[in-house]
């Protein structure tokens, strides 16, 4: 899939907010603001379940990875997640 129409899908789907569970959240994470080297998807089934994670490494931007993006898309329809939250920026790893 093509990377903009992944980040499109996704970015569609974050903007309706909160709609219930399964419920998919996305945080990005890079040693600068500028680069997301990192992206940890947090999967919850539900209000009382424990939050699964896991974390997907690329060499350059996650961000414009298209493989990455493709995975985040078909995790989301996979899951058939209610709720999908995408965290801002690029959180920096310490």
């Amino acid at each position: 899939m093509n990377v903009d129409k992944a980040k499109k899908r996704i970015e569609k789907l974050a903007k309706r907010g909160f709609k219930g569970y399964p419920s998919l959240s996305f945080e990005y994470f890079g040693a600068t603001a500028d680069t997301a080297t990192e992206v940890v998807v947090t999967f919850k089934l539900d209000e009382s379940a424990a939050p699964q994670a896991q974390k997907f490494v690329s060499k350059s931007d996650a961000r414009e990875d298209e493989t990455i993006q493709s995975v985040l898309v078909k995790t989301i329809e996979r899951t058939d997640a209610s709720t999908v939250a995408v965290v801002d920026g690029v959180s920096i790893i310490k």
